[in-house]
């Protein structure tokens, strides 16, 4: 049984189709990466696994160890190791790093970064080191699962290469399943994911393929000529 396993997801959004009968997996300790362009339904998958209310489901399920998790709350799958950290993470004025990650600490130790931990949190932060900030704050947790929504996101090489450093050594060498979820793809080639899936207009149109080969046929025709390659035609 996978850790992760979606089955038959769809999902509908002021009428608009956003998630058509997908199926999706991850395993125990396994690197996936699922690209497609904006739109394509990815933030919404992200935000679903992580239980966010404001979305409809209008059928399927999501079981995780074994579990349908479809009724529990964002904090109830928190609890149960599963974690998304955000495209945009929001700034709390007045109050430290510090303080803040000893309030949320259930260990002993975590990630440091000292210069970040004197600072507000995530107040006046660059990009790279909201990024930082976030995974910081999500290694105080006990996890099974991490989602990365684009955290690549605009990042130059030198912060990609200091993120996706974090991700190996604080999540995917204490056996961390990890969701890449992105549109661009760069980080893959930094984190090696074992599995890559394509979606498109809410549908996954390429299955487990190597990353390599889907960066390569991506940059080579583009998200929207891809629905017609014979490299990601649909297997469902």
């Amino acid at each position: 049984m996978s850790l992760l396993q979606i089955k038959n997801l769809n999902v509908e959004i002021e009428g608009r189709k956003v998630l058509d009968a997908l199926d999706f997996y991850i395993e125990k300790g396994e690197v996936v990466a699922l690209l497609g362009p904006n739109g394509s339904g990815k933030s919404t998958l992200a935000k679903i696994i992580a239980g966010d209310s404001r979305i409809g489901i209008s059928s399927g399920e999501i079981l995780f160890n074994k579990e349908n998790i479809l009724k529990l709350s964002p904090e109830e799958r928190v609890k149960g190791g599963i974690a998304l950290a955000f495209q945009n993470p929001p700034e709390i004025e007045g109050l430290k790093m510090e303080d803040f990650m000893e309030s949320i600490s259930q260990k002993k130790e975590y990630f440091k970064d000292e210069k970040l931990l004197l600072r507000e949190v995530n107040k006046g932060f660059s990009g790279g080191e909201k990024k930082i900030s976030e995974l910081m704050q999500l290694t105080s947790l006990n996890l099974k699962l991490i989602i990365l929504d684009e955290i690549d996101s605009g990042l130059d090489i030198k912060r990609t290469k200091q993120v996706a450093d974090t991700i190996k050594k604080y999540f995917i060498d204490n056996g961390v399943a990890v969701l890449i979820i992105t549109h661009h793809g760069d980080i893959l080639d930094l984190l090696k994911p074992t599995r890559t899936n394509v979606i498109i207009d809410g549908k996954i149109i390429g299955k487990n393929e190597d990353y390599k080969s889907v960066l390569k046929t991506v940059k080579k025709y583009d998200f929207e000529k891809c629905k017609k390659c014979t490299k990601f035609l649909s297997d469902r």
